[in-house]
């Protein structure tokens, strides 16, 4: 017999950070619901926080990086696709400079991985090429 859990998180689909409260059962988010003891959403959620969840467990939801080789994406390690990324951004600031690299940032992810973007961009890259989804 499965039993239902219950998860405080905040919404990760706009900026506002509502608080929500995931019912799981089995390891899977089965309902969504508005934490009534989050002061910015005092209980309420838009539809995307209370209903967008089941990409989560879709099916056809990426779980290994891809590399496009020979014109097709085909499966690689972690390892390999850090290192595909790092040499391909290393090469593109030494052949072209710093300012030919830009970022695009996240309204739906956290401001901790908000910050290391911008901190990335400023100090490994050294450009100030940083946008996001911030204005919708």
């Amino acid at each position: 017999m499965s039993s239902i859990s219950q998860v405080k998180t905040v919404c990760g689909y706009c900026g506002t950070g509502c608080g929500l409260i995931l019912e799981v059962e089995d390891n899977k988010i089965v309902k969504i619901r508005g934490d009534k003891e989050a002061p910015v959403n005092k209980g309420q959620t838009c539809v995307k926080g209370a209903f967008a969840y089941q990409y989560v467990h879709a099916p056809k939801r990426l779980n290994t990086p891809l590399i496009r080789k020979a014109g097709k994406l085909v499966k690689a390690t972690w390892d390999e696709a850090y290192e595909y990324i790092a040499s391909h951004l290393t090469s593109i600031k030494r052949d072209f400079g710093p300012e030919a690299i830009s970022m695009f940032a996240c309204a739906r992810t956290t401001n901790e991985s908000n910050y290391v973007t911008q901190k990335f961009m400023r100090t490994a890259i050294g450009s100030n090429n940083i946008d996001g989804c911030n204005r919708t």
